[in-house]
């Protein structure tokens, strides 16, 4: 090609290039005119006046535009606000003893959950609302066999999306419930004046022959005593100097009302103070209880509040009166006998010795006390010399008596028990899982230890 030629082909390119450019610049004459400076800017932010008849902005470079366009979704298609998420989030905690589905609503610390109505629905049988609002659902009569259940929705709640199953057994098992710490309150939330209302059913009998001295009895057994909240704050070092060989020590309760399961409010403290005082310890529980599986729960709350302690007395069920009006009161012996049976294999299933405690009168009318022969007795008769002709291995013997280091009158006991107070009870040791070793140290009534 001559340079002639090659001259007038580059001019031409030139040309079109130029060409092109001067189009795209008149087609955005505004904008070019805005870049140089040579015209004023647009107005990117609208007053509130005039943004309703305003068009939308385009903009090539902001991907995320069209979420400002209202238009761009489906308007059929809803969305939950944050809002619909927000409140206390909530989780289903069951067990079954027998026949029955207990569901507790738990918050995400572990606490029961109150003052709301939830409703919980049991797949092909139905609904149950927590009526009393004790975040607690209790549903029994149920036939043996796997449930699914769920948590419908709540007001103010982040309910789980699942629906969870359970067995559902056809026979009682005498077995700790795990789930059991969510049922203990304290007395801050109960009314402690309606709730605990036990009376000694020993006083009943008393003849004003009982000897208050902690010396009485002075080489037939070992002393000791039983306390509760009620002997107030106990100056454990004293005890120990006064001659207390052994103390029982409260843990709890049923409500006589309600049936709420409290803890004692001194139990930590004394039986710390009685184990730093080098003081040998078992505990008893005050029963309320109408069923067995209610049985079952109050030896689960005591095993859950003594499982870190060196335990190596009996754990005692106090069998006793609420004044008449208890929910227990007025049940037959042979009821009554076959809570406290459940009570005690549900310890003993543990690793602990159990017994009951009762008047001399209450285990001749109030109990079949042949059913309860294989367990300690704790026997109660307020008498210089007793006059209960079966066999037992504890006699509390006066509920006046005086211990230095204690402000209150306190009942004392006398223990025909071997107990080897070597082996630590306590969670993790060797004998945790294991039945307490020694003799059963049953006596009976006038018999002194050998």
């Amino acid at each position: 090609m001559g340079s002639k030629k090659m001259r007038r082909v580059l001019i031409a390119m030139i040309a079109l290039f130029v060409a092109v450019i001067g189009i795209i610049a008149a087609v955005n004459l505004d904008t070019v005119m805005q870049k140089l400076g040579l015209a004023p800017a647009k107005q990117a932010v609208q007053t509130a006046d005039t943004a309703e008849q305003a068009e939308p902005v385009q903009s090539g470079g902001d991907l995320s535009a069209f979420l400002d366009d209202e238009t761009f979704f489906d308007p059929e298609v809803k969305f939950k606000s944050i809002e619909s998420y927000s409140g206390r989030r909530v989780s289903l905690v069951m067990s079954s003893v027998a026949k029955d589905l207990r569901v507790m609503i738990v918050d995400s610390m572990g606490r029961l959950v109150t003052g709301f109505p939830f409703v919980v629905r049991i797949q092909e049988i139905g609904e149950y609302t927590d009526s009393n609002e004790d975040g607690i659902v209790y549903v029994d009569g149920l036939r043996a066999g796997e449930y699914s259940v769920s948590l419908e929705e709540a007001q103010g709640y982040i309910v789980p999306n699942t629906i969870t199953t359970i067995q559902v057994r056809q026979d009682v098992e005498y077995r700790v419930l795990d789930d059991i710490e969510y049922m203990i309150l304290t007395e801050d939330d109960v009314d402690a004046e309606e709730e605990d209302k036990f009376v000694h059913s020993a006083e009943e009998t008393a003849d004003g022959s009982e000897n208050t001295d902690l010396e009485f009895g002075s080489g037939n057994g070992r002393r000791g005593i039983d306390v509760s909240k009620w002997n107030k704050t106990i100056d454990w070092e004293k005890v120990k100097e006064a001659g207390v060989e052994f103390a029982i020590i409260r843990c709890g309760y049923r409500g006589a009302s309600t049936g709420a399961l409290v803890l004692d409010p001194m139990f930590q403290e004394n039986i710390k103070g009685a184990a730093a005082a080098g003081i040998p310890v078992g505990v008893y529980f005050f029963t309320q209880a109408v069923t067995e599986v209610e049985a079952i729960e109050e030896a689960s709350m005591v095993i859950s509040l003594i499982k870190d302690y060196d335990v190596d007395y009996p754990v005692f069920l106090d069998s006793e009166s609420a004044g008449g009006t208890g929910r227990a009161d007025q049940l037959d012996a042979s009821t009554r006998t076959r809570c406290h049976k459940a009570f005690l294999e549900t310890i003993a299933s543990a690793g602990y010795e159990s017994g009951v405690y009762a008047s001399k009168n209450w285990l001749n009318n109030r109990l079949d006390a042949a059913q309860l022969s294989q367990y300690k007795i704790w026997m109660a008769e307020y008498a210089d010399v007793p006059t209960y002709d079966k066999y037992y291995d504890m006699w509390q013997h006066t509920s006046k008596g005086t211990v230095d280091g204690i402000e209150t009158k306190v009942d004392l006991d006398i223990s025909y028990m071997n107990i080897d107070t070597s082996i630590d009870h306590a969670r993790g040791s060797e004998a945790y899982s294991g039945v307490i070793d020694g003799d059963s140290g049953n006596v009976p009534t006038g018999t002194e230890e050998e």
